[in-house]
């Protein structure tokens, strides 16, 4: 700015910040901003010469009158003390951690009546030890476990809900997580919605209380794998002591017998290229697996019915 074009006259303006002085020199200058004006207006009203056609600084009229949109003009007019706290940002401090958590991990804790729960979403594919592809909807048990271990010590948490949509997965890694939720002193609940096939069925069980909506499905099969087998009695005898820890582990947390459980696994008369059988929600309450058809709102209501038992 050209000191020799400046006006003392225009120091008018900010006559509610300060005064303006002259130093040794003759050439006016702004004093400070005091710390305690929390918005101090800087140029409103006052244009520079390229507007006003003057070497001056001027009032060149309400700048609002322009084309511009006037919050955009309030905002880069004033400056906020970084003293005092932002209201806007404290309002967001609760929202953005929630949905940054939803976002990276697909859980959420929640605060209501006094009970605060954790909710977990397992959905898509259980991914094990080797990854997959990009296109796929995966829950990853390396994310998965870190968390169950943090609900479990964390004593502000009150619950688990476990949300279940997937279509199976890993056979150690599904196992590894129903483990982990199984062992949980806290109180937790499972609802399945829309599909929890295969090694979904140990995920389901594990919570201390089930449910299922009305319209999801639920596929007891054999163990199978892919890729390069051998095919020698030593490969089905591991087979078969795999799918012998999945039918213990599912017998152990629900209703159902082993026996009947394998029965279900090595149906032949209902899948036309597979070995096994598809139970919708009210067929597995009926069967034990499960232990209620219901909703969202009757799942969080017996998690807080558990929580309120456990205190």
């Amino acid at each position: 700015m050209n000191k020799q074009t400046i006006n003392k006259k225009d120091y008018s303006l900010v006559s509610s910040v300060g005064t303006a002085t002259t130093p040794d020199d003759g050439s006016p200058h702004m004093p400070p901003i005091p710390p305690s004006a929390t918005q101090v207006p800087i140029g409103v009203g006052m244009q520079s010469n390229s507007s006003c056609g003057s070497g001056k600084m001027q009032n060149c009229g309400n700048p609002r009158g322009s084309g511009t949109n006037s919050s955009d003009n309030e905002r880069s007019t004033f400056v906020t003390n970084p003293a005092e706290p932002d209201q806007s940002q404290n309002q967001n401090e609760d929202i953005e951690p929630n949905q940054s958590q939803i976002n990276e991990m697909g859980s959420v804790i929640t605060t209501v009546r006094g009970k605060t729960i954790h909710c977990l979403t397992i959905i898509g594919q259980i991914e094990g030890h080797y990854i997959l592809p990009p296109q796929n909807k995966t829950t990853k048990y390396e994310h998965v476990i870190p968390q169950l271990v943090a609900i479990e010590e964390d004593e502000r948490i009150d619950g688990l809900l476990v949300i279940l949509n997937t279509v199976g997965g890993d056979v150690e890694a599904g196992l590894a997580i129903a483990e982990l939720i199984s062992g949980m002193k806290k109180p937790s609940v499972s609802i399945v919605l829309g599909g929890g096939h295969s090694i979904g069925i140990p995920l389901a069980v594990a919570a201390k209380r089930s449910f299922i909506s009305k319209s999801a499905s639920m596929t007891a099969h054999p163990v199978r794998t892919t890729g390069l087998t051998l095919g020698v009695p030593q490969t089905f005898e591991y087979f078969q002591r795999m799918q012998d820890r999945i039918t213990t582990f599912v017998a152990d947390n629900s209703a159902i017998t082993k026996e009947r459980y394998s029965e279900l696994v090595m149906n032949t008369g209902e899948l036309v290229m597979d070995v096994g059988t598809i139970l919708d929600g009210e067929k597995a309450v009926r069967e034990g697996i499960i232990d209620e058809v219901g909703s969202l709102s009757e799942a969080v209501e017996a998690l807080y019915n558990l929580i309120e038992d456990e205190q």
